[in-house]
Order: C-alpha cells, then structure tokens, then sequence
C-alpha cells in the first residue's frame, strides 16, 4: 500500500486513517520507514527522536490523567517497598527447595527470604484495610491503592485490594530488564513509564498518604524525593508512615541532619512509624481527623 495514499475510514477521520496505515504496515510486517508525508503524531520515528523529548514528556504526564479520570480515581494511599519480598507461601517453597538441594548458602537466602516476607503480608493487609475503607465510602470519598505496579510489596498492596474487589493502580516502569506488572493490578489502571520523573509525578499527583516499606535503592529515592516536596512546600503536607520502626532505625540516623543543622527539628515530624499495618491506616486516619495539628 502506497504510504502516501489518502486513506479513510468509514467515519472519514484522518486521525483513525493515521492509525490504520500504522497497523496494515504491522500486519503485513512492512518495517516503517522514515516517510516525510506521513502525519506527525502517527509518526514513530518522529516520535522518538532527540527534539520531540517534551511531546513525550507531555504525552506520559496526560495519558494516565486522563484515563484516572475516566475511572473516577481522585485520591490514592501510595505504597512504596522492596520488589524484592517474596510472598510468605513462596518464600517458604524456596526455602524447601534449597533444604531439599543441601545447599547453605542458598537456604541462608531462602531464609532471609522468609524472614521479610513478612513486609509482603503486612503490605497485603494494608491494602485490604483500605480498600474495604472504599467499599462503603460514595465515588467521590473513594481512595485507592497506588503502587509502581511491580512485585514484592507493590504486588502485596495491590493484591489486598484485589481480595475485596476494589480497584488499584499500578505505574510501572520500563526498566533494561524485563518488568511487567503484577497481576493484581487491575488491568484498565496498569500504566507503563518510560520517565522516571514522570511516574514519580503521577505517584503524588492524586496521593493524600504515602506508606513506605522497608526496600532498597528507588524505595529510599521516592521517600527522600517526597520528604523533600513536603519540607519546601512544594505539595501540601501529606502523611508519610514509615513502616517498621526497627528497619528504619537501623538504616536511616537522621537525628544527625539535626545535629549538624542540615535540616530543622521540625523536618522529622513531616514522617511517622507503624509497627503494624492498622496502625498506618489508623495514622492517616488521624492526619486528616486533625488536619491542624499536622501543619507547621
């Protein structure tokens, strides 16, 4: 088929025209060629040069607000943790699996596998705790759980709501190794980010609290980023639970911030600790039963 041909479609649109031309080259497996005449918003190549970086920008921030949106998700409970925490039933397969192999080192892994499977359970009964929250609460008041979509805590949080039916969200990310979002997700609020920045974005765009599990390197970066937001007032005092005080405690001196006089005594109440899951639900609870006693 000639690219440069006037197609249309029953309905005459030249946008589904576009798209039509794009799909017959698809399903003839014709690789797409750079083509001057072809309109620029179904343009591929275009698309994806170095100049048209702010369209894609502008396309990643608009795409999931719209699609919230339409699905009546305003206000979200963000759940940030390790992708890396299995599940307490498999976690305890692989533990007797490398029991079975006699290996030491591999049931030494298997072990602490267990062990912080426990964050995966705590997760899990958070996000039931706030979607049946939901289940009795009109459109408008409904808030959801929102995660980055992927496994290990995210998978947890997202599968509580699941097991009473209420939607969630998952923002994954498009990552050198194959990522895909958990099955818990549901399907029609499952987004994939190329931008970091922009996923981070949509994170807090809709989040009236953030809970953060014990995790490692982008659970520290997304803590840090919205500490940060809050501390310079940026967004709107939201609150943020730190869950399990002792991993924490053991990570992060902050007091240390305060002592050299890099941040105010004021700047470590803009976090709180859970030791258990009710009791983060409890604290964003009292955050905006007291919204007064919140705000510097």
């Amino acid at each position: 088929m000639d690219s440069t041909e006037d197609l249309k479609d029953s309905a005459g649109s030249p946008v589904a025209s576009a798209w039509a031309e794009l799909q017959a080259h698809a399903a003839n497996g014709h690789p797409l060629q750079p083509d001057a005449y072809r309109l620029a918003f179904a343009d591929p190549e275009f698309l994806l040069r170095r100049e048209t970086r702010g369209i894609r920008f502008q396309l990643e921030l608009l795409k999931p607000d719209l699609d919230l949106a339409a699905a009546g998700v305003f206000r979200t409970v963000v759940v940030f943790g390790s992708a890396r925490f299995p599940a307490p039933d498999e976690a305890q397969r692989r533990l007797d699996a490398a029991r079975a192999q006699g290996d030491p080192a591999a049931v030494a892994l298997a072990e602490r596998g267990l062990r912080n499977s426990r964050y995966y359970a705590a997760a899990r009964e958070f996000g039931r705790l706030v979607a049946e929250h939901s289940l009795s609460q009109p459109q408008a008041d409904k808030i959801f759980i929102c995660t980055g979509g992927g496994p290990g805590v995210m998978e947890a949080a997202n599968r509580g709501a699941h097991d009473v039916g209420v939607p969630s969200v998952g923002l994954n990310i498009e990552l050198p190794h194959e990522q895909e979002p958990n099955p818990y997700v549901t399907p029609e609020l499952a987004f994939k980010f190329h931008y970091f920045a922009l996923r981070k974005m949509h994170l807090l765009m809709h989040a009236k609290a953030l809970v953060v599990f014990p995790g490692g390197f982008g659970t520290l970066d997304e803590l840090f980023e919205v500490l940060t937001l809050v501390q310079t007032r940026k967004v709107l005092p939201v609150p943020i639970v730190l869950f399990d005080p002792d991993y924490w405690h053991r990570l992060l001196h902050l007091d240390v911030l305060v002592e050299e006089g890099a941040i105010s005594p004021e700047d470590l109440k803009l976090f709180q600790y859970a030791e258990t899951p009710r009791q983060a639900w409890s604290l964003i609870c009292d955050f905006y039963a007291h919204p007064g006693a919140h705000r510097a």
